[in-house]
């Protein structure tokens, strides 16, 4: 069987793990603690996928007709 990439998917937005740097960086910008972004959990294939470990932050890229891109960030439980 061969393995697909779920980021290649068209309705699949671009995630990424933030470095330590990156994530202190954005909550410092959006002052909020951690705990305060909405979650994702560990299991979810695109966080396997990209290989994302419980405490890391995600960004979550998404194109919008409206916004032109959409940037969300994501805590891994």
């Amino acid at each position: 069987m061969t393995k697909i990439s779920l980021q290649d998917h068209i309705l699949v937005p671009k995630h990424e793990v933030l470095s330590k740097e990156e994530a202190e960086k954005i909550l410092k910008i959006l002052n909020i603690e951690k705990e305060q972004l909405p979650k994702i959990k560990v299991t979810d294939p695109i966080a396997q996928e990209i290989g994302a470990k419980v405490g890391d932050i995600v960004r979550v890229e998404r194109e919008s007709p409206t916004a032109g891109k959409s940037i969300a960030y994501r805590l891994v439980v």
